[in-house]
């Protein structure tokens, strides 16, 4: 209603943008918190700490045993390895076949947790090169209000 009604009132229609959270590492039922450190995956981890958090804490959409997985594939819908791979991993193909391969059985929960971890600590280690490139002038440059120009 607000955007039929916007351009009557002399105002630009206003937007809507839908995003999509990640989820806790505990699995989507979870909320992630500041206060549990396992929760997330925190900008400033270092590479052991993303692969001990991954391996112990990333809830799997795999089956109880190697044998049912095999059979039966694992639920990429709840697997939180698959989940944040849709977020970091470049290559929708090889996304593609990593859902296909996890959901028939023929990639173990292992597997998918060790193609998310290296591909979350080259993220975390190309930003935190970058951050240290960040000096306080640039913070200031940032930081110094300005006039900006509408055109509406």
């Amino acid at each position: 209603m607000t955007r039929d009604v916007a351009p009557r009132l002399k105002y630009p229609k206003p937007a809507l943008i839908h995003s999509t959270f990640f989820p806790a590492l505990q699995g989507a039922k979870t909320k992630m918190s500041a206060s549990d450190a396992n929760s997330s995956i925190f900008l400033t981890d270092t590479k052991n700490q993303i692969k001990n958090k991954i391996n112990k804490y990333a809830f799997s959409g795999g089956c109880a045993t190697i044998e049912e997985h095999r059979e039966k594939g694992g639920d990429c819908d709840v697997d939180i390895s698959y989940q944040y791979l849709t977020f970091f991993l470049e290559d929708d193909e090889q996304l593609e076949k990593i859902k296909q391969d996890y959901t028939s059985g023929k990639m173990l929960t292992g597997e998918i947790k060790k193609v998310l971890i290296e591909v979350l600590q080259e993220v975390v280690a190309t930003h935190q090169e970058n951050r240290k490139l960040v000096t306080p002038e640039i913070i200031k440059e940032f930081m110094t209000p300005r006039k900006l120009k509408y055109t509406f």
